[in-house]
């Protein structure tokens, strides 16, 4: 039986990007995905990097500060790694009626949000600008896949890992197809990490408008977000829904979204849906990740990012890779603490 120095369960962008983290620090490093590496939660993201959404719970705050701060160095390698630019965007975010604005939010007058975007309207709530940036996740992921092959990391597709067990001697991944053997094993696998992580589903479409730059800023609005890609497509999304597994896409869901992007941008109302999807988000009781040790030997957890999977990879890729490797992590990851749910399991 083969084994490597680590073994990851899980080819999302946590996964891949916590693989290329280990692959810097030498080790050899396989990763185990159910499906098609990157095709579920992380290719199906916004990709909004929305470090200081008031949504964001208090505690998860700094990593996610600290996250923003270093993508753009993620960004640049992976895309000069891999020859693929992955459509990073640095023109900011138009928040929509924010009741308690952050001290970074900056409040636009009428004549303001006039002459950055002219397209958007109001609908009578106040406007404020933030320096937020934004990817094209499908890209990014598809960055980050050739960069972790180009650098030698094996990923194995169509796989389901079933357990991570200490053997007395390393670590033995239990799949479908047989065991594997490691030094260490990393649970990425998103919803499907085990309890207590919960599926949490987000529908989504892409609007394709009549002529290009109708917009050029994210908006986040009441009943919608807006998220325009340098291609000229328009994402619009989201919900949130406790429904399991079930990744269909509803009618009715998608049409509500596309009228609320017309609400506050009018000229959307003769773009075309091109397509439509749904993801599932591993979501957590307390809405905080699962970043460190399980109550198995070597055996870590990097799953839960919920909303903040784009963001928060970059900076969870680092602090897993530094668990491995029996390092302390530079921030604290006490409030991410697997063991904070009993029913945890690996």
């Amino acid at each position: 039986m083969s084994s490597w120095d680590v073994i990851i369960a899980g080819a999302g962008l946590a996964g891949i990007a916590t693989a290329l983290e280990l692959r810097e620090r030498r080790a050899s490093v396989l990763v185990l995905e159910r499906g098609e590496a990157g095709r579920e939660a992380s290719s199906a993201a916004a990709g909004m990097l929305a470090a200081t959404d008031p949504e964001t719970p208090l505690a998860l705050r700094a990593m996610a500060l600290q996250s923003a701060d270093i993508y753009p160095g993620f960004v640049e390698k992976l895309e000069r790694s891999a020859g693929i630019e992955v459509d990073f965007r640095r023109q900011g975010t138009l928040v929509l009626g924010e009741k308690l604005p952050p001290a970074n939010y900056r409040r636009l007058a009428p004549e303001q949000l006039q002459r950055i975007e002219a397209g958007v309207q109001v609908q009578g709530l106040p406007a404020f600008l933030v320096e937020e940036d934004s990817v094209d996740p499908v890209l990014l992921m598809r960055a980050a896949i050739r960069a972790a092959e180009l650098a030698g990391i094996e990923i194995r597709t169509k796989i389901t890992v079933q357990q991570m067990h200490w053997t007395g001697n390393q670590v033995e991944v239990t799949t479908d197809k047989g065991a594997l053997s490691a030094q260490s094993a990393v649970n990425c696998m998103g919803a499907w990490s085990g309890d207590p992580v919960r599926p949490r589903k987000g529908q989504m479409l892409y609007l394709e408008p009549a002529k290009a730059g109708v917009l050029q800023h994210v908006v986040r609005a009441p009943e919608a977000y807006i998220v325009p890609r340098s291609s000229g497509k328009i994402l619009v999304g989201t919900t949130v829904e406790d429904v399991g597994f079930d990744k269909s896409v509803r009618p009715e869901t998608i049409q509500g979204m596309h009228h609320a992007a017309i609400r506050y941008v009018p000229e959307l109302a003769a773009a075309n849906v091109t397509e439509t999807w749904a993801g599932l988000r591993p979501g957590t009781p307390d809405d905080l990740p699962l970043i460190g040790p399980t109550s198995e030997r070597n055996v870590f957890l990097a799953s839960g990012l919920f909303r903040n999977g784009i963001l928060l990879a970059p900076l969870a890729a680092k602090v897993t890779a530094d668990l491995v490797m029996g390092r302390q992590p530079e921030i604290d990851i006490s409030a991410f603490a697997p063991a904070r749910f009993a029913a945890n399991r690996t």
